[in-house]
């Protein structure tokens, strides 16, 4: 059977935890086939970003333009995007109806609190690229600037699910604002739909291994949405997804920073093992 055709609009993560590495993992978890348009190349490692190459907006056309024109795709998601014209720019595509099943991950703030986008790049969110979508998965952080919130204000479920009908009111069907920086009782996500507002629970992982959670998890959504899978019920399957590959890594030492997710469930199967070297053939003796 031929797969579906999931579209990455996003940065590289040299360090292969984040951006359209995570995508691509993903993507072969939920068995569909992934192409990317590249945004930006970043120099980072589990520790730190230490440089970030911005693609020209009108590469980063092209390269849409080139997969689109080939290839049927039947879901997209962005990632990084890293300059308020490449926003306008990918807004303009989706209005042409290039990016079917748009999933938006607006990478506005990173973990640390150091912004990722220049100035302008919030209002094109909100103005352009938001109304474009049919999800949108900000995290704390990005909520609390899309909404022009204090970070403080976004303290529990409450204020999540205003802050995430506030977004959905740019435009976006559903929105799902993700709370696994909350605090040490859990990691909820609310989802605002057309039907409402869903808390989605989950118990917390303790582990330093979350580096690209967020793109896996708008990855995951646009796989399934692929698939034919409604918005609601992709999201919860996300968070599951994104939560057991938690679980998987969380014993790994990948370097000396926040490491990757076990996307592939690598964690449930023994490794292969190559036969021991003092074993000879049967019926002989070494």
């Amino acid at each position: 059977m031929t797969p579906r055709v999931v579209l990455s609009i996003a940065g590289s993560d040299s360090g292969g935890g984040a951006g359209l590495q995570a995508d691509l993992r993903t993507f072969a978890a939920w068995r569909v086939h992934g192409a990317v348009a590249v945004t930006a190349v970043t120099a980072q490692s589990t520790t730190a970003v230490t440089g970030v190459v911005a693609i020209d907006p009108a590469f980063v056309a092209q390269q849409v333009r080139t997969v689109t024109a080939d290839l049927e795709v039947a879901a997209v998601k962005t990632g990084m995007l890293a300059d308020p014209d490449t926003v306008a720019t990918v807004a303009g595509l989706a209005a042409e109806g290039l990016l079917p099943e748009l999933v938006v991950d607006p990478v506005l703030v990173s973990s640390t609190g150091h912004p990722l986008m220049d100035e302008g790049g919030v209002e094109a969110y909100r103005e352009l690229l938001i109304p474009r979508a049919l999800v949108v998965t900000p995290n704390l952080r990005e909520t609390a600037v899309l909404t022009r919130r204090p970070l403080s204000a976004l303290s529990g479920v409450e204020a999540m699910a205003e802050a995430a009908q506030e977004i959905r009111a740019l435009g976006a069907a559903w929105v799902v604002v993700k709370g696994g920086h909350l605090g040490p009782e859990g990691a909820p996500d609310v989802l605002a739909g057309p039907d409402g507002v869903e808390v989605l629970a989950a118990r917390r992982v303790e582990t330093a291994n979350d580096h690209g959670t967020g793109c896996s998890m708008s990855a995951a959504i646009a796989a399934q949405l692929a698939l034919g899978v409604a918005p609601g019920r992709a999201v919860a399957e996300a968070k599951a997804f994104v939560h057991r590959g938690l679980v998987g890594s969380a014993g790994w030492r990948l370097g000396a920073g926040h490491g990757p997710i076990d996307h592939l469930g690598w964690a449930a199967h023994e490794p292969d093992r190559p036969p021991s070297p003092a074993a000879g053939p049967a019926g002989t003796r070494g």
